[in-house]
Protein backbone atom coordinates (compact mmCIF):
# COMPACT_ATOMS: atom_id res chain seq x y z
CA UNK A 1 0.00 0.00 0.00
CA UNK A 2 1.93 2.98 -1.26
CA UNK A 3 -0.41 5.56 -2.76
CA UNK A 4 -3.92 6.98 -2.44
CA UNK A 5 -6.41 8.18 0.13
CA UNK A 6 -5.99 5.26 2.53
CA UNK A 7 -4.44 1.86 3.04
CA UNK A 8 -7.44 0.18 4.65
CA UNK A 9 -10.62 2.23 4.23
CA UNK A 10 -14.23 1.68 5.28
CA UNK A 11 -16.80 4.19 4.05
CA UNK A 12 -18.07 6.54 3.15
CA UNK A 13 -21.12 4.69 1.85
CA UNK A 14 -22.02 2.57 4.87
CA UNK A 15 -25.78 3.09 5.05
CA UNK A 16 -26.28 -0.70 4.88
CA UNK A 17 -23.76 -1.24 7.69
CA UNK A 18 -20.32 -2.79 7.88
CA UNK A 19 -19.32 -5.23 10.62
CA UNK A 20 -16.76 -7.82 11.60
CA UNK A 21 -13.80 -6.44 9.65
CA UNK A 22 -10.27 -7.73 10.20
CA UNK A 23 -7.13 -6.08 8.85
CA UNK A 24 -3.92 -7.73 9.89
CA UNK A 25 -0.32 -8.19 8.87
CA UNK A 26 -0.29 -5.15 6.57
CA UNK A 27 2.71 -3.09 5.53
CA UNK A 28 2.27 0.38 4.08
CA UNK A 29 4.57 3.35 3.60
CA UNK A 30 4.66 6.42 1.40
CA UNK A 31 4.28 10.18 1.71
CA UNK A 32 1.78 9.69 -1.16
CA UNK A 33 -0.45 7.51 1.05
CA UNK A 34 -2.66 9.94 2.97
CA UNK A 35 -3.89 7.67 5.77
CA UNK A 36 -3.16 4.13 6.94
CA UNK A 37 -6.51 3.18 8.54
CA UNK A 38 -9.52 5.32 7.55
CA UNK A 39 -13.16 5.09 8.64
CA UNK A 40 -15.50 7.73 7.21
CA UNK A 41 -19.19 8.60 7.07
CA UNK A 42 -21.59 11.50 7.65
CA UNK A 43 -25.23 12.14 8.57
CA UNK A 44 -26.37 12.00 4.94
CA UNK A 45 -25.22 8.38 4.79
CA UNK A 46 -25.71 7.13 8.35
CA UNK A 47 -25.16 3.42 8.91
CA UNK A 48 -23.25 1.38 11.45
CA UNK A 49 -19.58 0.40 11.42
CA UNK A 50 -18.83 -2.08 14.18
CA UNK A 51 -16.46 -4.80 15.29
CA UNK A 52 -13.33 -3.61 13.52
CA UNK A 53 -10.01 -5.29 14.35
CA UNK A 54 -6.66 -4.03 13.06
CA UNK A 55 -3.50 -5.69 14.27
CA UNK A 56 0.09 -6.13 13.23
CA UNK A 57 0.08 -3.09 10.96
CA UNK A 58 3.47 -1.65 10.02
CA UNK A 59 3.39 1.91 8.71
CA UNK A 60 6.59 3.51 7.52
CA UNK A 61 5.27 6.95 6.54
CA UNK A 62 1.90 8.50 5.69
CA UNK A 63 1.06 11.98 4.47
CA UNK A 64 -1.66 12.82 7.02
CA UNK A 65 -2.63 10.39 9.79
CA UNK A 66 -2.20 6.79 10.87
CA UNK A 67 -5.75 6.21 12.22
CA UNK A 68 -8.66 8.39 11.07
CA UNK A 69 -12.30 8.24 12.17
CA UNK A 70 -14.29 10.95 10.42
CA UNK A 71 -18.03 11.54 10.93
CA UNK A 72 -17.71 14.80 8.95
CA UNK A 73 -16.62 13.28 5.64
CA UNK A 74 -17.43 15.32 2.53
CA UNK A 75 -20.51 17.40 3.46
CA UNK A 76 -20.34 17.13 7.25
CA UNK A 77 -23.35 16.95 9.54
CA UNK A 78 -26.20 18.10 7.29
CA UNK A 79 -28.35 14.97 7.00
CA UNK A 80 -30.91 13.14 9.10
CA UNK A 81 -29.18 9.73 9.42
CA UNK A 82 -26.87 9.71 12.43
CA UNK A 83 -24.00 7.27 11.90
CA UNK A 84 -22.88 4.83 14.58
CA UNK A 85 -19.41 3.39 15.13
CA UNK A 86 -18.50 0.98 17.91
CA UNK A 87 -16.10 -1.75 18.95
CA UNK A 88 -12.81 -0.73 17.36
CA UNK A 89 -9.75 -2.73 18.42
CA UNK A 90 -6.25 -1.64 17.36
CA UNK A 91 -3.16 -3.56 18.45
CA UNK A 92 0.48 -3.85 17.44
CA UNK A 93 0.46 -0.89 15.09
CA UNK A 94 3.72 0.93 14.47
CA UNK A 95 4.47 4.01 12.41
CA UNK A 96 7.74 5.78 11.73
CA UNK A 97 6.53 9.16 10.43
CA UNK A 98 3.22 11.04 10.19
CA UNK A 99 1.74 14.49 10.81
CA UNK A 100 -0.83 12.87 13.18
CA UNK A 101 -1.05 9.52 14.94
CA UNK A 102 -4.80 9.73 15.69
CA UNK A 103 -7.49 12.00 14.23
CA UNK A 104 -10.77 10.73 15.66
CA UNK A 105 -13.90 12.89 15.31
CA UNK A 106 -17.45 11.72 15.98
CA UNK A 107 -20.66 13.59 16.75
CA UNK A 108 -21.44 14.45 20.35
CA UNK A 109 -24.87 12.82 19.93
CA UNK A 110 -23.23 9.64 18.59
CA UNK A 111 -19.81 9.06 20.14
CA UNK A 112 -17.68 6.15 19.02
CA UNK A 113 -18.16 3.51 21.71
CA UNK A 114 -15.59 0.97 22.89
CA UNK A 115 -12.44 2.22 21.17
CA UNK A 116 -9.48 0.11 22.27
CA UNK A 117 -5.83 0.58 21.43
CA UNK A 118 -2.84 -1.30 22.78
CA UNK A 119 0.79 -2.10 22.08
CA UNK A 120 1.16 0.66 19.49
CA UNK A 121 4.07 2.95 18.78
CA UNK A 122 3.90 6.13 16.69
CA UNK A 123 7.22 7.88 16.05
CA UNK A 124 8.13 11.20 14.41
CA UNK A 125 4.60 12.55 14.83
CA UNK A 126 4.42 16.30 14.18
CA UNK A 127 1.06 17.26 15.77
CA UNK A 128 -0.98 16.30 18.84
CA UNK A 129 -3.84 13.85 18.50
CA UNK A 130 -7.34 15.07 17.70
CA UNK A 131 -9.90 13.11 19.70
CA UNK A 132 -13.52 14.31 19.82
CA UNK A 133 -16.42 12.24 21.17
CA UNK A 134 -14.57 8.94 21.34
CA UNK A 135 -15.09 6.62 24.31
CA UNK A 136 -11.68 5.06 24.76
CA UNK A 137 -12.20 2.01 26.93
CA UNK A 138 -8.65 0.69 26.69
CA UNK A 139 -5.33 2.41 26.07
CA UNK A 140 -2.41 0.24 27.08
CA UNK A 141 1.24 0.51 26.07
CA UNK A 142 0.69 3.20 23.44
CA UNK A 143 3.53 5.62 22.80
CA UNK A 144 3.76 8.72 20.64
CA UNK A 145 7.27 10.02 20.05
CA UNK A 146 8.45 7.77 22.88
CA UNK A 147 5.97 9.12 25.44
CA UNK A 148 3.04 7.21 26.91
CA UNK A 149 -0.27 8.38 25.41
CA UNK A 150 -2.61 9.98 27.94
CA UNK A 151 -6.36 9.65 27.63
CA UNK A 152 -8.84 12.38 28.46
CA UNK A 153 -12.43 11.17 28.07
Amino acid sequence: MKDGHGGVVIGSEVSGGVKNVYAENCVMSSPNLDRALRFKTNSERGGVIENVYARNIEVGEVGEVVILIDFYYDKGDIGKFTPIMRNFHFSNITSKKSPYALNLKAYKRSPVKNFQIENCSFDNVKNPNIIENIEITKCKSVTINGKQMEIKN
